[in-house]
């Protein structure tokens, strides 16, 4: 088991930016989770500096608390050239890499297999969206990874952008599940032990597994550890 981290200077100043301009903006930590759809522990993890937030989610925080680009440009100052931990990668660049993606989704249709009507439902923000739309072409290329998805059988329930945005994004589900290399898999509303929450896994072709435990709806910066 890896040895509890320190907060790195670029990631504790950057925590700060975001703590001091929540607080100017009179919003606590949980009313900022639930206007950009994550958790109150993960704005906490930012703030102190434990986790490393990609630029689109710093973007978001922006649009939430109304600081124009505050945030997106403390991203740029502090944690676009601070370097990475050899235990923490962006999911999306190991995603793009990967031969095998698996995830289980507790509340949306994972970002791979969203229309893009029932994903602008999700992610308002036009730069969020088109990095969503501009993820899933990993899935066209001539040798895509395999994509192996389970869902909770609520995700089909709830209903995100109205009738006909939700028959579309099945029907979208449908034709996605014909390609060889995607398989979409339906759990019934159940408990299950140890699952707490959605989360991905790429595996790349070296073998190395990396695993995301998902704290939005968007991209946001999710921790990734190796699996041994």
């Amino acid at each position: 088991m890896a040895a509890k981290r320190k907060p790195s200077p670029a990631l504790k100043a950057f925590g700060a930016d975001v703590r001091r301009l929540r607080e100017d903006a009179g919003i606590t930590r949980t009313e900022l989770a639930k206007r950009i759809a994550v958790t109150p522990s993960y704005i906490s993890q930012v703030e102190s500096g434990n986790t490393r937030c990609r630029k689109d989610f710093a973007q978001r925080m922006d649009q939430a608390l109304g600081t124009d680009d505050q945030l997106a440009a403390a991203w740029t100052k502090h944690l676009r050239s601070a370097a990475y931990p050899k235990f923490f990668s962006d999911y999306s660049e190991a995603e793009a890499s990967a031969e095998l993606l698996r995830a289980y989704e507790a509340t949306f249709v994972t970002g791979l297999l969203q229309t893009k009507e029932y994903a602008h439902v999700l992610l308002p923000a036009e730069i969020a969206l088109e990095a969503r739309l501009k993820r899933q072409q990993i899935l066209l290329r001539e040798s895509p990874p395999r994509l192996v998805v389970v869902m909770d059988e609520s995700v089909l329930m709830r209903e995100v952008g109205g009738p006909v945005v939700m028959r579309a994004q099945c029907e979208h589900l449908l034709q996605m599940t014909e390609q060889e290399n995607i398989i979409v898999q339906i759990a019934p509303i159940a408990y299950y032990r140890g699952v707490s929450g959605s989360f991905n896994i790429a595996t790349q072709p070296t073998g190395e597994e990396l695993v995301s435990l998902e704290t939005s709806v968007g991209e946001a910066p999710l921790t990734i550890q190796g699996i041994s």
